[in-house]
């Protein structure tokens, strides 16, 4: 099972970026997904999540800019980024509980990451 994220990139203050996270493998289903980011000499904070229901919730520092949205069809993620700030600067890591299945056939669990998607807000 592997995550992928995309979308990343240079962005000027005030501007917006779309986030994609796509999983692979054998999978069975997906739980819950989130977005983290890891800022530059800080630890990896939690941006956003949802549930497999479409529940959301967010971090009181995107609250209102971003939005967090799934399509499980295509075991996609995204996250669109509105109003970017500099102190939004960070690479951003999607992770997701996702149930497949293992080389002997086994019913497994995997709270898998991503391996990053840089993205930069000058001001």
């Amino acid at each position: 099972v592997q995550l992928a994220e995309s979308g990343g990139g240079l962005v000027q203050d005030g501007r917006s970026l779309r986030l994609s996270c796509v999983a692979s493998g054998s999978i069975v289903s997906i739980n819950a997904m989130a977005w983290y980011r890891q800022a530059p000499g800080k630890q990896r904070e939690w941006v956003a999540s949802i549930d497999r229901n479409g529940g959301t919730k967010y971090a009181n520092s995107v609250k209102g800019r971003f939005t967090i949205s799934r399509n499980d069809a295509k075991t996609l993620l995204y996250l669109q980024m509105s109003d970017l700030k500099p102190e939004d600067t960070a690479v951003y890591y999607c992770n997701a509980d996702i149930y497949y299945y293992s080389d002997l056939g086994d019913l497994e669990v995997s709270a898998s990451w991503g391996q990053g998607t840089q993205v930069t807000v000058s001001s």
